[in-house]
């Protein structure tokens, strides 16, 4: 089983010319009342990686340590600068699956082998205040480096790293910073151990490549790799309008692979974004199909369509349930007739069983690497159509206007349609159809600045008003179900009618608000 654990830390070396760091004086920290030494700690830790580091250069690492008191595998997360989430499992000989399986998406079907070998010697001591409690722990590591696969090199450096006690307040680094820095030392230029490791082994291997090579090839080698960097079309700024495209693409590709480990984890909001950016990414395709072939990108749309829809099993579900559950808490006590509640939540596992099993099954299956391949190819090797050397104010401006029409139209059939069934229908539709629209004036956003932001802001109102309704025809639905599963069990029916009641209200507030809305747009894109 593995556990998490949040880590919010800075690492410290010593100035170039200062030789290895020393701990000053930190009985003098501010809120300090103590350091305690807690003695040398031997820690033995082997990193693993795919052949060419994929998890380094996502800033993932992947360990086995023995010493220490947190002997295991960890496998840590970037959060945000100095903060990472490590995830700990018991040691084993081979990776844990809970732990392989966070790191898929970017490994694919390739193997993780074992790297490099730190040797580290980590001088622990606590910084503690007026109670006893701690604050930080500060230790001294002097690591050694070996590397295991891609090189033989060897390193070693000392470096001082200074970790926030759980639940502790990220200002008491600042303070403890600013007595380090006193002291003449200075921010790791490396974010991870392994990082520099990495980076002064492969020094080392390079050094010694060059005592056996001419150094002329190797000068040459290099400067051809540079052109390679600086030719990458993501490395440059976007130009044309298929830069401008691929760019947005590639951001929600990113998203995808980037949102794969908190959604197996199951944190806040993780599958609603990821399954956001397959929408994005699919009605890119569909929105800008002068510029990217649609007989390579309809085949990869209709897998994000499946891949959103394995999402949306329990999400759908979670809204709905909490759009009830809010409502039936908005009501009397008396006017809550009937087991309602406990009737509510039968129905909602019901719906909802086995629906996080299944979708850490489709992760886990091979549609889905085959969908994260098509993807990364689609960015790399990008369909091209002539429309795509374009200039992005008219190309892209184009297929937003053309967007923008098909709203228009769906807009004028709704205000046309008396309420009912089909009036219900074509709101429907023209929430998905705003939906697309916002989304292809994100991407046009860089290239035409003001108009296309005003466009996604508009569009994102108006989406949203047509989501309420939206939510309220789903509601009511559900309350129907209720209703006749609480008559079959002899129950009061009563208050599922209230709620169907107000939610036909609700949802009247918003087809007379529409309009409204309709009209603050403008009837036009500004495009």
């Amino acid at each position: 089983m593995a556990d998490t654990k949040r880590e919010i830390e800075r690492k410290y070396e010593g100035s170039p010319t200062g030789g290895d760091p020393a701990l000053p004086d930190l009985t003098r920290v501010p809120g300090v009342s103590g350091v305690l030494d807690k003695g040398v700690a031997d820690l033995d830790a082997t990193y693993y990686d795919t052949a060419d580091q994929r998890l380094a250069a996502a800033s993932l690492t992947l360990r086995r340590r023995t010493g220490g008191d947190d002997a295991g595998w960890h496998l840590k997360l970037p959060v945000s600068d100095g903060v990472r989430d490590e995830i700990r499992a018991p040691l084993s000989d081979t990776v844990p699956h809970s732990l392989s399986a966070l790191v898929r998406s970017r490994v694919r079907e390739a193997e993780l082998v074992p790297v490099v070998r730190l040797l580290s010697a980590r001088d622990v001591r606590h910084l503690v205040d007026d109670s006893g409690a701690l604050l930080a722990e500060v230790s001294v590591d002097r690591v050694r480096a070996e590397r295991l696969s891609g090189g033989a090199g060897v390193a070693e450096w000392t470096e001082i790293e200074v970790e926030l006690a759980d639940d502790g307040d990220p200002a008491f680094l600042d303070q403890v910073e600013k007595k380090l820095r006193k002291a003449g030392l200075e921010r790791s230029s490396s974010k991870s151990k392994l990082a520099k490791a990495l980076s002064d082994t492969d020094t080392a291997n390079a050094a010694n490549a060059a005592n056996a090579a001419n150094a002329a090839n190797a000068a040459n080698a290099t400067n051809a790799a540079k052109k390679r960097v600086k030719a990458a079309p993501a490395d440059r700024a976007p130009r044309t309008a298929g830069d401008h495209v691929l760019a947005y693409l590639r951001t929600q590709r990113d998203a995808i692979v980037e949102l794969d480990p908190a959604v197996r984890r199951d944190l806040y909001d993780s599958v609603h974004s990821m399954r956001v950016a397959t929408r994005r990414m699919r009605s890119a395709f569909r929105s800008y199909g002068r510029i990217l072939d649609r007989a390579v990108t309809d085949p990869i749309g209709e897998e994000l369509k499946w891949l959103a829809g394995e999402l949306g099993v329990g999400r759908d579900q979670e809204v709905l349930t909490e759009r009830l559950t809010t409502a039936l808490d908005g009501l009397p006590g008396a006017l809550v007739t009937g087991p309602v509640r406990d009737r509510l939540r039968t129905w909602s596992q019901a719906r909802g069983d086995g629906s996080r099993r299944h979708l850490i099954a489709v992760l886990d299956g091979g549609r889905y690497l085959d969908l994260l391949a098509a993807l990364d190819g689609v960015v790399t090797g990008p369909p091209l159509l002539k429309a795509a050397a374009g200039d992005p104010s008219k190309e892209i401006a184009k297929a937003v206007r053309k967007d923008f029409a098909k709203v228009s139209a769906l807009v004028a059939q709704v205000l046309d349609l008396a309420p009912g069934a089909d009036r219900d229908l074509a709101m429907h539709e023209a929430r998905k159809k705003a939906k697309r629209t916002r989304y292809a004036a994100e991407a046009a956003t860089p290239a035409l600045r003001g108009p296309a932001a005003g466009l996604v802001k508009s569009m994102k109102s108006l989406q949203s008003l047509l989501g309420d309704h939206q939510d309220s025809v789903m509601a009511r639905e559900a309350l129907r179900d209720l209703a006749d599963q609480a008559h079959a069990a002899g129950e009061s029916a009563f208050t599922y009618g209230l709620l169907y009641g107000r939610e036909e209200r609700r949802a009247a507030a918003v087809e007379a608000a529409f309009p409204g809305e309709w009209e603050s747009i403008g009837g036009g894109s500004g495009i």
